[in-house]
C-alpha cells in the first residue's frame, strides 16, 4: 500500500528525508508548490497524500488528486474521490464474517476456474479478538478467569477458525483473545501514526469494521468505520469511493472545570454536533483548548464520533501526540521519523498558533469551562442530561408519552415498589432502580483520568463506609491489560472490588449487550412491577434493548458516576441535596463535596503510575496469546474444511448462484413490505445482537440441532453462521413495526393477515415467490457498523429499502449486498404519501441507471411517487450491477 509503480506527474514528488543517520523516502506535498495545500484541513491533507502516492491513472487518476487539492471549491459539489487507507482493522465480531467470506470467495473462485490463492489481504489487516466476553460472572475476584474459561468453552470453534485465517491469509496480524478492546489496542499499540514500508514514509490511515474505529482520530490518524463488506474489498486492494466531505472546524477554548471529566466533554459535544448536523462530514478539532487535552481525552471525544454522526472527529498530531507515543513505549527511532515526516509535509500542529488554522466549511465553538457533570439517556447517546437535573428529568420520562424521552407510566403506578429476596436478604425495587452498573467500553476504559478517577472515588467511598447493594450487577471490563496494571499499582483495585467492581474480562461487554443475566429474583421483580429499571454504564450506546432486555432506561456516564449511581441504587436522586449514604460515624456523605476527586488530584496519581514500562510489559507479550489460544490446533489447508454440522462456522450462500457474467438488474415487481418502521431504526434493531431469546426463530433452529438454551451463546459469537444470523435479523424485542403497533420482533404477512416472527414471514413470502422491501423513516440504520444489518435482510429476501434518510455506513452496506437504497423526495414520507405499507410496490430499475437518479415507484392502488436512488458514486453503481462488492471482487480475480 506504500507507492504506485506507474509514472505520473506526481512521481517526482518522491524525495529523500534524512532523520539523524537514517535516510527515508516520502512524497513531498510541499513540492506541489500549490498555495491551496496550506489552507487544506489537516484531515484532507491525508486524503491528498494517499491519492498522490497511489496515483496510477487507473484506480486513482491525476484528476482525483486535483479534485482533492481543490477541496475548498469541490466540498459543496458532491465530487467523488478514491481513498486507499494504509490498513484495515477488524474485531472479532466482524473479523469472523470477513474470514468466512474470504474462505467462501476462495471456494467460488475455484468453482469458476480461477486461482483461489488470489483471495488474500493486500492491504495490511489487524484483527483483534475482543468482542467475546459476556459478563456471566461478576462481583468476585476470580470473575476474570471464570469468564475467560466460559468464553473459550463456548467459542473454541470460532477461535480455531480465526487461527486458521491467521495461517491461511497473508498480511493479516491477529491479536489473540483476552488482550483488550480493539480500539484501545489500536490506540496503545497498533497505531503507527506514520507507516514505514520499504523505507517509504506515509501517514497511517485506516478503515475498521466497527463504527468506533474513529477513536484513533485522537492520535492524529485518519480512520473511520465501514461495513465489513466494504472493508473486505479494501483488504483486496480496492480504493474506497467517497464523496469529498465538508469539514466542520470545532474550536475548543477555555479550561475544564476541576470537577468535570472527559466523558462530560464528549457527551456535551455529542449533543451539540447532533443538533448542528454533521452526518457525512469530517469534524476537525482546533483551538487552544485542544492543547490542554491529553491524547486519552481526545480519543474519548473521537471515539463517540458515530454518536454525533460525523465520519471522523479528527485531532491532528501535535507535541502531546508524540509524548503519548513515548508514554506508550513506542520506539524512539520511530517517534523521530514520525515527527520529521509530519513536519516536512506540514501535517504537524501547534494548536496555540492560530496562523496554522486551515479553512473549514464552517466553524463551531465550545468553551471547555462551560462543561458540567452530565449523563446521556435514557435511550439515545445524544440526549444529554445534567446530573443536577437528573432526578427531575427521570420523573418527566415516567410522565411523558412513549418515545426517546418517555415511558407513559400511569401516575398511580409510578410509586410501585416490589420487594424480593436475594441471598437471604430482602430488597426493594422501584422505577429508577439501578440494576446494572458497568465500567465498560473503549470510550472510557482507555482514559486513565476517568479510570483512576473511579478508583479514587471508590477508595474514598469505602473509607467512608459506603457500599453497593449485592443485587446490582456491577462489573469492570478494562480495555487492555495496561489499565489493570495501573489500577493495581495505584492501589485502588481492592476498593473497586469492595464495591463489586471486579475485573470481569477484556473486551466489549455490557456496552455491546453482553451484560449477562440478572439474578433471577431481580428479573422477576422488574417484570412483576413492570418497572423502568436502569442501567448506568460508561459506554457509548444505550439504544433500547441493547444493554439488557429488562433495563428499559440506560444512561451513559463517566466511570466515577457509574460507581456513584451504583452506591445510590437509583437514578432518581439529587446529589446536591441528597446524600449517598451515612459514613461510619453516622454522618451524611455527599458526592461532590465529600468523595468526588478533582482533575488535579487524578492527574497527580496518573503522572505517578501510568508509565511507559507498563505498556512495554503488556504489549511485548500480546501476540503470544495465552495457553488456551496456543493449544488450538487449527487446519493448515488453503481452503477451509467446512463442517456441515457446525452451528458456528458455515459457508454463506452469497456466491452459490454467482456466474462469471453479469446479469442486467431486474425490476422489483409486486413486492410486499416486510416491515414499515419509523425514525431512528438502528442496526441494533436490525442486526442480530446480544443473547438469543429462547422463543426466537434462531433458538428453534439451534434446538432442532440438539443444543440446549445454555449452549445458545450470543448472536455475536455465531456471526459466522448465516442460518442463525438470518433468523436473528429484526429479532430485537424493542423493534416497533407499524404493522404491529407496539415493540415486538413481529410483522404481518399481508396476504393472510397472520402475525408472525419477521424471519418466518420472510420465509413464507419466499415460498410464495414474492419480493420484499422495507419502508422506513429518518436515519435508517444508525448505530454500529454491522454488516449483518445488510446481510440479514438480503437473506430474508429484501430487494430495496425506501427511507427518508440513511446513516452513512448502513447505506454503504446495503449497496455492498446489492440491496437498493431508495430515498423519499425532500418533505415526503410514508405518512405524507398515505402509504400503509400493505400495498404492493413495483420498482423498475433502468438499464442505464445513474447515481442519485430519480425513479418512480408504482403502487398497487394505481398511484406512483418518485424516489432518489441512493447510489452516491459510480463505483457504487458498479458494485450494485455485480450484485454486491464481493461478487465484483471475485469477477476481477477471474
Amino acid at each position: 500500500m506504500a507507492t504506485s509503480m506507474e509514472t505520473t506527474k506526481y512521481t517526482s514528488l518522491k524525495q529523500q528525508l534524512q532523520v539523524d543517520e537514517d535516510s527515508f523516502q516520502y512524497y513531498n506535498l510541499l513540492a506541489l508548490k500549490d498555495e491551496r495545500y496550506e489552507k487544506l484541513p489537516f484531515s484532507i491533507r491525508v486524503l491528498l497524500e494517499s491519492a498522490v502516492r497511489n496515483c496510477d491513472n487507473f484506480h486513482i487518476k491525476e484528476k482525483d488528486v486535483e479534485n482533492i487539492l481543490n477541496w475548498k471549491e469541490n466540498q459543496n459539489a458532491s465530487v467523488e474521490v478514491p481513498f486507499k487507507p494504509s490498513r484495515v482493522i477488524l474485531q472479532d465480531f466482524t473479523g469472523v464474517p470477513a474470514v468466512v467470506d474470504f474462505a467462501a470467495m476462495r471456494d467460488a473462485v475455484k468453482r469458476l476456474g480461477g486461482d483461489p490463492e488470489k483471495i488474500n489481504p493486500v492491504c495490511p489487516s489487524d484483527l483483534v479478538i475482543d468482542h467475546s466476553v459476556q459478563v456471566d460472572v461478576s462481583r468476585s475476584a476470580d470473575a476474570l478467569q471464570k469468564n475467560q474459561d466460559i468464553e473459550f468453552e463456548r467459542n473454541k470453534e470460532r477461535f480455531l477458525f480465526l487461527k486458521w485465517g491467521a495461517r491461511a491469509l497473508k498480511n493479516m496480524l491477529i491479536v489473540p483473545p483476552g488482550s483488550g478492546i480493539v480500539h484501545q489496542v489500536n490506540l496503545e499499540y497498533l497505531g503507527r501514526v506514520v507507516f514505514n514500508s520499504d523505507n517509504v514514509l506515509y501517514p497511517d490511515s485506516l478503515v475498521g469494521t466497527d463504527s468506533h474505529t474513529t477513536m484513533i482520530n485522537g492520535l492524529g490518524i485518519v480512520g473511520w468505520g465501514v461495513g465489513g463488506i466494504e472493508a473486505e474489498a479494501v483488504m483486496l486492494g480496492q480504493a474506497i469511493s467517497m464523496v469529498l466531505p465538508k469539514v466542520v472546524g470545532y474550536k475548543l477554548t477555555g479550561k475544564m472545570d476541576p470537577l468535570a471529566t472527559s466523558t462530560d466533554v464528549v457527551l456535551t459535544i455529542t449533543k451539540h454536533l447532533r443538533q448542528i448536523g454533521v452526518v457525512g462530514k469530517f469534524v476537525e478539532f482546533f483551538g487552544p483548548g485542544v492543547a490542554q487535552l491529553s491524547i486519552a481525552d481526545r480519543a474519548t471525544i473521537a471515539n463517540m464520533c458515530p454518536e454525533y454522526g460525523a465520519t471522523v472527529g479528527f485531532f491532528p498530531v501535535d507535541k502531546n501526540s508524540l509524548a503519548y507515543l513515548r508514554q506508550t513505549a513506542r520506539e524512539e527511532d520511530k517517534v523521530k521519523y514520525i515527527e520529521a515526516y509530519l513536519k516536512a509535509n506540514h501535517m504537524f500542529r501547534d494548536f496555540t498558533n492560530a496562523n496554522e488554522d486551515p479553512i473549514f466549511s464552517e466553524v463551531v465553538e465550545l468553551d471547555l469551562g462551560s462543561v458540567t457533570t452530565c449523563m446521556s439517556g435514557p435511550k439515545r447517546p445524544h440526549d444529554k442530561v445534567l446530573v443536577s437535573d437528573m432526578k427531575d428529568d427521570f420523573q418527566k420520562c415516567l410522565n411523558n408519552k412513549v418515545g426517546f424521552k418517555g415511558y407513559d407510566i400511569p401516575e398511580d403506578k409510578q410509586s410501585t415498589t416490589i420487594p424480593f429476596v436475594l441471598d437471604n436478604q430482602e430488597y426493594t425495587l422501584k422505577h429508577g432502580s439501578v440494576v446494572i452498573a458497568a465500567i465498560t467500553s473503549c470510550t472510557n476504559t482507555s482514559n486513565p483520568s476517568v479510570m483512576l478517577g473511579a478508583g479514587i472515588l471508590a477508595k474514598k467511598a469505602v473509607e467512608a463506609g459506603l457500599s453497593v447493594a449485592t443485587y446490582i450487577k456491577t462489573s469492570l471490563s478494562p480495555g487492555s491489560g495496561v489499565v489493570t496494571y495501573y489500577l493495581q499499582e495505584s492501589g485502588v483495585i481492592p476498593y473497586l472490588e469492595n464495591l463489586g467492581f471486579s475485573i470481569v474480562g477484556y473486551g466489549c461487554m455490557t456496552c455491546i449487550g453482553n451484560s449477562g443475566p440478572l439474578p433471577e429474583p431481580v428479573g422477576q421483580a422488574i417484570e412483576k412491577g413492570d418497572l423502568v429499571a436502569c442501567g448506568v454504564l460508561s459506554g457509548n450506546r444505550n439504544f433500547e434493548g441493547r444493554i439488557h432486555p429488562l433495563t428499559r432506561a440506560n444512561y451513559l456516564a463517566s466511570p466515577p458516576l457509574v460507581i456513584a449511581y451504583a452506591i445510590a441504587g437509583t437514578v432518581s436522586i439529587d446529589f446536591e441535596k441528597e446524600p449517598l449514604g451515612l459514613n461510619n460515624e453516622g454522618k451524611e456523605v455527599f458526592l461532590s463535596r465529600d468523595i468526588w476527586p478533582t482533575r488535579e488530584e487524578i492527574q497527580e496519581v496518573e503522572k505517578q503510575f501510568v508509565i511507559p514500562a507498563m505498556f512495554k510489559d503488556v504489549y511485548s507479550k500480546i501476540q503470544k496469546g495465552n495457553t488456551q489460544w496456543n493449544s488450538l490446533d487449527a487446519p493448515e489447508s488453503m481452503l477451509y474444511p467446512w463442517d456441515p454440522k457446525s452451528t458456528y462456522i458455515k459457508s454463506p450462500p452469497f456466491f452459490e448462484t454467482m456466474t462469471k457474467d453479469v446479469s442486467p438488474p431486474a425490476a422489483i415487481t409486486n413486492a410486499h413490505a416486510l416491515l414499515n418502521v419509523a425514525d431512528s431504526v438502528t442496526t441494533d434493531h436490525i442486526s442480530p445482537a446480544g443473547s438469543i431469546a429462547r422463543t426466537s426463530p434462531a433458538a428453534r433452529y439451534l434446538a432442532a440441532r440438539g443444543l440446549t438454551p445454555r449452549e445458545f451463546n450470543s448472536y455475536g459469537s455465531r456471526r459466522g453462521n448465516d442460518a442463525v444470523m438470518a433468523r436473528g435479523t429484526f429479532a430485537n424485542i424493542r423493534l416497533v413495526n407499524k404493522f404491529i403497533g407496539k415493540a415486538a420482533p413481529k410483522t404481518v404477512h399481508v396476504p393472510s393477515g397472520d402475525v408472525m416472527d419477521v424471519f418466518d414471514a420472510a420465509e413464507r413470502y419466499r415460498g410464495e415467490g414474492t419480493s420484499l422491501i422495507i419502508l422506513a423513516g429518518k436515519d435508517y440504520g444508525c448505530g454500529s457498523s454491522r454488516d449483518w444489518a445488510a446481510k440479514g435482510p438480503w437473506m430474508q429476501g429484501i430487494r430495496a429499502v425506501i427511507a427518508e434518510s440513511y446513516e452513512r455506513i448502513h447505506r454503504s452496506n446495503l449497496v455492498g449486498m446489492g440491496i437498493v437504497p431508495l430515498q423519499y423526495l425532500e418533505g415526503e414520507n410514508a405518512n405524507s404519501l398515505g402509504l400503509t405499507g400493505k400495498e404492493k410496490f413495483t420498482i423498475e430499475i433502468p438499464q442505464g441507471i445513474q447515481a442519485r437518479q430519480q425513479i418512480p415507484v408504482k403502487v398497487s392502488d394505481g398511484r406512483s411517487f418518485n424516489v432518489v436512488v441512493r447510489f452516491d458514486t459510480d463505483v457504487e453503481l458498479t458494485y450494485f450491477k455485480h450484485g454486491g462488492i464481493l461478487n465484483y471482487m471475485i469477477r476481477t480475480m477471474l
